[in-house]
């Protein structure tokens, strides 16, 4: 059976290859690039922390809530970065098909 760990470290690498084919494509939008990438340094936050919590605390990182805390801000800031990437494209391209319009 595979370990959860070795199931996780293993995911990293299909994240990293839509990072790399996303990071192309010139139709994504930079400020939701970031917030893809702002997740993987939650994850790179995440590791070193759960760490810490086990071995200077003797639990989990869910349980000592001013690291898990601190960690989860960095998904909180990746998800508001791709909210804003994801609504600025929106918003251009609702401006952009309105000046295509034809005029009445």
């Amino acid at each position: 059976m595979i370990s959860k760990e070795t199931l996780f470290a293993l995911s990293l690498f299909p994240y990293l290859g839509f990072l790399w084919f996303i990071s192309r494509s010139p139709q994504m939008p930079r400020l939701a690039l970031y917030g893809f990438y702002g997740t993987l340094v939650f994850v790179a936050i995440t590791i070193p922390a759960g760490i810490y919590a086990v071995l200077h605390y003797g639990k989990s990182l869910a349980d000592v809530d001013w690291l898990h805390g601190g960690a989860e801000l960095f998904l909180t800031l990746s998800n508001i970065l791709l909210v804003l990437g994801f609504g600025q494209a929106v918003r251009q391209l609702k401006m952009k098909n309105e000046k295509q319009k034809p005029q009445q």
